[in-house]
């Protein structure tokens, strides 16, 4: 498997097989968020990620449609603690 952990692989596997994507990067910023809302002071505890995709899926989704799918795709990892996303979604050929 890749250097990601748990939850990160778990996020990658889904948006893979759902969005299909052209890029993906998923960046782990729970480190940077240790004494926030939502952490639990756990070192390695997989709370805050950057998450960038482009996918054809995206096209002629406005920005908000875009960010409640991503969401919704996500949503069992935001039950079991995942706390915040920061997102950059596009199809391809948008900047």
């Amino acid at each position: 498997m890749s250097d990601l952990k748990e939850r990160a692989a778990r996020m990658k596997t889904e948006l893979q097989a759902k969005l299909q994507p052209v890029e993906l990067v998923i960046r782990d910023d729970s480190k940077r968020h240790a004494h926030h809302a939502g952490r639990n002071g756990i070192e390695g505890d997989e709370t805050h990620f950057t998450i960038s995709i482009v996918s054809d899926r995206f096209g002629g989704m406005n920005r908000v449609a875009r960010h409640r799918l991503v969401n919704e795709l996500l949503k069992p990892e935001f039950a079991s603690g995942l706390h915040a996303l920061s997102l950059s979604l596009s199809a391809p050929g948008e900047e």
